[in-house]
């Protein structure tokens, strides 16, 4: 199965490479995940500007964007292969947020348009 992951934590987040590991056991794996943490961007798009891919030395790939952009990049033509299902996490710490702000929430919606 091919699966695009993400999270809000950012591209370099412990939690992001310990989910990797796991995934890549079973199935194609690609990553893409903000540049930076931005826990409680949520379900919001970069629409003023263009959001860039940035290629990381373990094969990831950063943007400059939100969460949801990641998922839209993934699934909208990033990727040479569309993804059979996208998986978010691992989330650093307690998921404070509310369940429609939580990046899991926009992952899955961003995913299911």
């Amino acid at each position: 199965m091919q699966l695009l992951i993400s999270n809000d934590d950012g591209v370099h987040a412990e939690g992001l490479s310990h989910l990797v590991q796991q995934l890549t056991k079973d199935h194609q794996v690609t990553v893409i995940a903000p540049d930076r943490d931005l826990s409680g961007a949520s379900n919001s798009l970069t629409l003023s500007r263009p959001v860039r891919v940035i290629p990381q030395e373990n094969g990831f790939f950063g943007i400059d964007g939100t969460p949801a952009d990641c998922v839209h990049l993934g699934i909208n033509g990033a990727l040479d292969i569309a993804p059979d299902m996208v998986v978010s996490g691992i989330n650093h710490g307690a998921n404070l947020g509310a369940v429609s702000y939580t990046h899991l929430r926009a992952h899955e919606t961003e995913a299911d348009l």
